[in-house]
């Protein structure tokens, strides 16, 4: 029978601990430490006496304490070996079980967004049934097999007619494409404008993602500070006239992320006439323009006559639920043939089956009641939750009441350790959005707190923890 481990275990006969412990104690190590695994067979009591030069009833002693705490098992007429079930085995694992428990009674219980929709509120059932209809369609065969890169031709027609009706923009059919999610479409606009040695400007701070799509395609980032009516454009102007090769600015002009502000009218027609002045495209993410509480949204600045360079994004994605990944963007046929390209090379097509869907929400008006309803939800949850900040952070922020969009930006009276403040509410089971994932380089003092997704209940507890750390 093989014996895989050589015994060699030191004795100390001056010791205190009794031989037999030592014997017991030395196997127990081997075991651990992989020496000795489950099924090796060790030496007859015997041979293990005269190996370590000491009684045979020493060695017994020590086997039988090894047996009693189910380290060793033995066989009759085949010997003695490690157990296939070991108690320090067993051990790790309730240990591990007890970590993982642990770790997952870590998750955030509260989780305040970066102002995500509430996903209990999507017409899944509408969605659902529109999605079955599309498939008992006599035609349906005609929507499996490929589409067209720029996305469906009903839905496009669709998107334009909201764009012209609702946003007072002037575009046609072959100025839109239909992206996988405002990601995607920040990723083909990089790549169609953008390469190795350009700069864009960008918020700062601003939209980290959207970031990272500028610098995948090559291009340097160029930060711009944010006042309390949008993008400070004495930055710009200094930027325009050190670097001749920005070829874009990014924006969120109407309700800036994360700060929640609005771009005043006399810097959206200053930015257009830079823009013309430079030829740079204006890149504007209009990504919750639907949510606005106010009389009516400000229309986007590729809405205006004069604004000849422009990219504006948007996306569906809120509209319904964020899992539905549905975006769009908008600029002239030169630039849309561009997109259209990149498109193919990374995504042949779209959701066509999807995008059929979400059109037949909008052929019957069930998206337009939806918004109706969810925008009414909204606008009662924003004033409870302005509420909660008048009566815990009181005098302890400074903060403007946002005309739309689903977050509020907090601003910390003193300044204060924004992470130490989130690592401590993480503990409690509270998250907050670090304003690391803001800032071009410092984190700014400053809070983005998304409230829709959340209760009353859920709200209430959330700004009454964080009420303490500031």
């Amino acid at each position: 029978m093989l014996r895989p481990w050589q015994f060699e275990i030191q004795l100390d006969k001056k010791s205190d601990k009794a031989l037999y412990l030592q014997i017991a104690d030395a196997i127990i190590i081997a075991v651990k430490s992989g020496k000795l695994t489950s099924g090796n067979a060790l030496p007859g009591s015997r041979q293990l006496a005269g190996l370590l030069n000491v009684n045979r009833n020493t060695v017994i002693e020590a086997l039988d304490v090894l047996i009693a705490e189910g380290w060793l098992i033995t066989m009759d007429r085949k010997g003695t070996f490690i157990a296939d079930i070991l108690p320090e085995i067993n051990s790790n694992k309730k240990e591990e079980t007890k970590i993982h428990i642990e770790a997952e009674n870590q998750k955030p219980h509260l989780v305040f967004d970066d102002g995500l929709p509430d996903s209990r509120l999507a017409p899944m059932n509408d969605l659902a049934r529109a999605y079955r209809e599309i498939f008992n369609r006599k035609s349906r065969w005609q929507i499996m097999g490929y589409s067209n890169e720029l996305g469906n031709a009903e839905f496009r027609k669709a998107i334009v007619q909201m764009l012209n009706f609702k946003r007072g923009m002037n575009v046609s059919f072959d100025e839109i494409c239909i992206t996988r999610g405002s990601q995607m479409a920040m990723y083909l606009a990089a790549h169609c404008l953008l390469s190795h040695g350009d700069y864009i400007i960008i918020e700062n701070p601003g939209y980290k993602p959207a970031w990272e799509a500028f610098e995948n395609a090559g291009a340097s980032l160029l930060p711009v500070n944010v006042t309390k009516d949008g993008l400070d454009l004495d930055e710009v102007e200094n930027h325009l006239k050190k670097h001749s090769s920005i070829k874009a600015i990014y924006v969120t002009p109407h309700h800036q992320f994360p700060t929640t502000v609005t771009m005043s009218l006399k810097k959206r027609l200053k930015l257009i006439e830079l823009s013309n002045q430079y030829g740079f495209t204006i890149i504007e993410d209009d990504y919750d323009n639907e949510f606005h509480f106010g009389q009516r949204p400000i229309l986007p600045i590729s809405s205006y006559s004069n604004a000849k360079n422009y990219i504006y994004i948007g996306t569906l994605s809120k509209i319904v639920a964020p899992a539905l990944r549905i975006g769009y963007l908008a600029a002239c046929p030169e630039n849309i043939a561009k997109i259209g390209q990149h498109r193919k090379i990374i995504d042949v097509q779209g959701d066509n089956i999807m995008e059929e869907a979400v059109l037949h929400l909008i052929n019957e008006g069930k998206i337009k009641r939806h918004l109706k309803k969810t925008n009414l939800i909204y606008k009662a949850k924003r004033d409870y939750f302005e509420s909660l900040c008048k009566l815990h952070l009181k005098d302890k922020i400074s903060f403007s009441k946002p005309e739309g969009g689903l977050a509020f930006w907090i601003v910390p009276n003193k300044t204060v350790d924004t992470e130490k403040i989130c690592t401590e509410l993480l503990s409690k089971g509270i998250k907050l959005m670090s304003p690391e994932k803001f800032s071009f380089d410092k984190p700014v003092n400053g809070f983005r707190l998304g409230y829709a997704s959340l209760t009353e209940q859920q709200m209430e507890e959330g700004i009454t923890a964080l009420s303490k750390y500031l």
